[in-house]
């Protein structure tokens, strides 16, 4: 188990922030406003990490299915009995193993777009959450300010 670590010095931002006395500034929903910055964070890395892994295990099953056909070909080609026979199976393979590379390819660069939308979805919701969070601050310190008019 991890020790916890002292901190030299005992720093509560709310209290400091309140403590500054500001006018118009509601430290609760600032202080509430970095949090949910920080859980949204948290969460587009989790969702990239979690999108990482499983293009990387992804990975990992097609080079071993491309070993293991690797195999496969090579006993089927040791198996024509002639060189042209040889050489229209390994023609054949070829083929099969370039479309299967692109298929594959395809496969992973879509992997790779899904978990970046979702990231990108994820932190963009949360930036319209924060102009929204601003707007309601700013109108609230408008209301709070004395002698301020609307245009």
């Amino acid at each position: 188990m991890a020790a916890k670590t002292e901190m030299p010095f005992d720093f509560d931002v709310t209290k400091y922030m309140s403590e500054l006395k500001v006018p118009g500034v509601d430290v609760d929903a600032l202080v509430a406003t970095q949090q949910k910055n920080l859980e949204a964070m948290t969460a587009a890395n989790r969702l990239a990490f979690e999108g990482m892994q499983a293009i990387l295990k992804r990975q990992a099953e097609l080079i071993r299915q491309a070993v293991e056909e690797a195999a496969a070909a090579a006993s089927g080609i040791a198996g024509a009995s002639t060189p042209t026979d040889k050489m229209l199976k390994q023609t054949e393979l070829t083929k099969e193993a370039f479309e299967r590379a692109v298929s594959n390819g395809r496969e992973v660069a879509e992997m790779m777009a899904k978990s970046n939308t979702e990231v990108a979805d994820l932190l963009n919701k949360r930036f319209t959450e924060v102009l929204d969070e601003l707007k309601g601050v700013v109108a609230q310190a408008a209301k709070a300010a004395p002698g301020t008019a609307k245009k």
